[in-house]
């Protein structure tokens, strides 16, 4: 393997000599076997989810670097409850025993009032994807995830099939000159919102420490299953948005919160897990208590990130749609990656944890999408409490990263591709369509939860490369 440039170890965060010096170090002792590219990616991994690498004795060292410095807390130890909180599961048979397992484990937690499991629900860190958690006046940092007020949003424009057909051209142009995907950089031309002006930047250390990379990254999106399309939107009879049922041409974007939000997990997850120590399977559900100066912190960052995501999707939005001269006629948008002050049914006050699943209350409108070949859904909440009025946030993974791309080739997906008519732009063989739940199967799941208000086919889509 070639010797680390010190420009590609800036580039994927690593920004200080110290850093560098036992990057290079660790890689030339003990993955010299390794690519370039399979050395960066580790690099890349370190530096995302330290945590996960603090107590390796070959990576810690790297790791300990990335964490901020904790805040000096007295920890507390706390036992699980014998019986779990009531569980509702909704689309069980297609849900792996090991996400149900998380999530039961989770409802043992002394703070757990209540939890469900979305259709499209898979194991993950912390809660599983797909799992929603009532917790009793207190955040856990791992149940919202790395990727703080992870966002869909839908424009419906004022145009139809024939203006996707006549200008292809235009829009993957547009699409190449107004978006920007991976873990680094943003967008050449400089962005600007009114979320960069919020005094919250200026309430904790972390967050003015942040402020510089989220002025860098406004408008940008991540990797793995983020993207930007556009493509046809069937929308229904007697639609929630009062629009005439018809085809319209339509933006979809699905992206979150960048360096800032996976900066704050990293650093509240930390303090968290100083904090609140549980057993040793139970240990990334840490939470922060909110009567306390973290846990406010923590609530404040949360909040700021969710704005920050939706000002990503509101300079896409508005940049891919001025560069072509359209015109939206709605927007539908929602977090899936967040905490929310709520009340259950019974009148107890609670704190919502959605980590990877749609808000939906009764009239609240969301977004479900499938993969990059299968279609979106636009829904409508019915306010089941017994789901803590919730549904899925998409297909959810059927297969790991790593057996999505050892399962299959690049000229299959094409195939794939060409067969639902999609052009791709960018993507990768973790996000081929077949490492997805089928769509339908999860939308007709939870018909208890949801109301489908119109249907988005993908024509034009780009994703994070390779």
């Amino acid at each position: 393997m070639g010797n680390l440039k010190t420009k590609e170890l800036t580039q994927i965060g690593y920004t200080d000599n110290k850093q560098r010096s036992l990057a290079v170090n660790m890689i030339a002792k003990h993955f010299k076997q390794y690519s370039k590219a399979e050395a960066i990616n580790l690099l890349t991994n370190i530096q995302q989810q330290p945590d996960a690498f603090l107590n390796n004795e070959i990576s810690g060292k790297i790791a300990e670097t990335f964490i901020s410095n904790i805040h000096e807390a007295i920890s507390t130890s706390y036992e699980l409850k014998d019986q779990h909180a009531p569980l509702n599961i909704f689309g069980e048979a297609g849900i792996e025993p090991s996400a149900i397992k998380q999530m039961e484990l989770a409802l043992k937690l002394p703070i757990s009032l209540q939890g469900a499991l979305m259709p499209d629900a898979h194991s993950g860190y912390g809660l599983p994807i797909g799992g929603v958690l009532a917790a009793k006046n207190a955040v856990i940092p791992y149940g919202v995830g790395m990727d703080i007020g992870c966002r869909m949003a839908l424009s419906i424009i004022d145009a139809d099939e024939r203006f996707l057909n006549r200008y292809t051209h235009q829009i993957k142009q547009a699409i190449n000159d107004h978006t920007h995907f991976g873990i680094d950089g943003g967008l050449n031309a400089s962005q600007d919102h009114e979320v960069l002006d919020s005094p919250r930047f200026h309430q904790t250390p972390l967050l003015r420490k942040l402020h510089g990379k989220a002025v860098k990254q406004l408008g940008s999106s991540g990797s793995g299953n983020h993207f930007v399309e556009f493509g046809l939107m069937e929308i229904y009879e007697g639609n929630a948005i009062g629009l005439p049922p018809k085809q319209y041409l339509a933006l979809l974007s699905h992206s979150g919160s960048r360096g800032l939000g996976a900066n704050i997990a990293r650093h509240y997850t930390q303090i968290a897990m100083e904090t609140c120590k549980l057993p040793r399977e139970a240990q990334p559900l840490a939470w922060l208590d909110l009567a306390t100066e973290t846990g406010q912190e923590y609530w404040l960052s949360m909040k700021l990130a969710g704005d920050y995501a939706k000002a990503c999707h509101d300079r896409i939005h508005t940049n891919l749609l001025k560069a072509l001269g359209l015109k939206a006629l709605a927007k539908v948008e929602n977090h899936h990656n967040f905490a929310w002050k709520d009340t259950l049914i019974d009148g107890t006050e609670a704190i919502i944890h959605r980590k990877g699943a749609t808000p939906a209350h009764v009239g609240e409108l969301g977004i479900i999408p499938g993969s990059m070949a299968t279609p979106a859904y636009l829904v409508m909440g019915k306010g089941n409490d017994s789901a803590l009025y919730s549904a899925s946030h998409g297909a959810g993974r059927a297969m790991s990263r790593k057996e999505a791309r050892e399962s299959t080739t690049g000229s299959a997906v094409k195939k794939i591709l060409a067969d639902a008519d999609v052009t791709l732009i960018g993507g990768s063989l973790e996000e081929n369509p077949s490492a997805y739940k089928n769509i339908d199967t999860v939308i007709a799941a939870q018909q208890q939860l949801i109301e489908v208000q119109g249907k988005f086919h993908p024509r034009i889509v780009r994703m994070d490369k390779e």
